[in-house]
């Protein structure tokens, strides 16, 4: 069966001039300065062929090609060839981030039905539950949210408007057998960071609401 687009892997750049580009991982890729590249980044730090992405029947693989700056993965350094996993991050030198997302994670948004409420107005955030992706104004956030950021926002999502007491939050996202060595503060650090998330797309609204003493709800306006 021939594929399609969707179920193949993609890398999407992020914080550098190639924001929101992507580029699917069906054959051989190459990152590089030089002109014979497929993906050129004109930036003297990266090395001419800085690095190759093959498709393997492992997985989706990684070559650092004896680059002078390096290649880095989720932070740590390539030293050799290693398979990608949904999420990482991949750093170029210094010079520009790209994301992997699998095959299961790359559907894309005009292949999903967006948010709508009873009234049939689009609402300003989506959330896409199969592949893990979020968009504010049809644009997604990139890298993806973190696993435990995700859930946090899930169920605010699912009780869009409503209120979400702390203790029912805290069971979801850390398990009812784990959730009892974890602390308010946990709670608390881990609502920053997902605010954080949403602000870099939006930083005009505030879309988790925190009602104090009870819980959190999630307000999310149409569009």
């Amino acid at each position: 069966m021939e594929k399609t687009s969707e179920d193949i892997p993609v890398i999407i750049g992020f914080e550098g001039e190639m924001d929101s580009q992507r580029w699917m991982l069906d054959q051989p890729l190459y990152i590089g300065r030089d002109p014979d590249c497929d993906i050129i980044i004109p930036n003297r730090q990266v090395s001419r062929h800085h690095v190759k992405i093959t498709p393997t029947v492992e997985g989706i693989l990684l070559e650092d090609l004896n680059s002078k700056n390096g290649t880095h993965i989720n932070g740590k350094q390539v030293t050799s060839p290693e398979i990608l996993f949904d999420g990482d991050v991949i750093h170029i030198a210094l010079a520009q981030k790209f994301v992997f997302m699998s095959a299961d994670a790359t559907l894309p948004l005009e292949g999903v039905e967006t948010s709508f409420d009873e009234l049939g107005e689009q609402k300003r955030l989506y959330l896409e539950k199969r592949s893990h992706r979020v968009w504010i104004r049809n644009k997604e956030i990139i890298p993806p949210l973190s696993a435990s950021q995700f859930k946090l926002l899930e169920i605010l999502y699912e009780k869009n408007g409503q209120l979400v007491p702390r203790d029912d939050i805290m069971s979801t996202v850390w398990g009812e057998a784990d959730v009892t060595g974890v602390s308010e503060q946990a709670l608390d650090a881990l609502v920053r960071r997902l605010r954080d998330r949403l602000a870099s797309l939006d930083m005009k609204h505030s879309y988790v609401v925190t009602i104090r003493g009870h819980g959190l709800r999630l307000d999310n306006p149409k569009d």
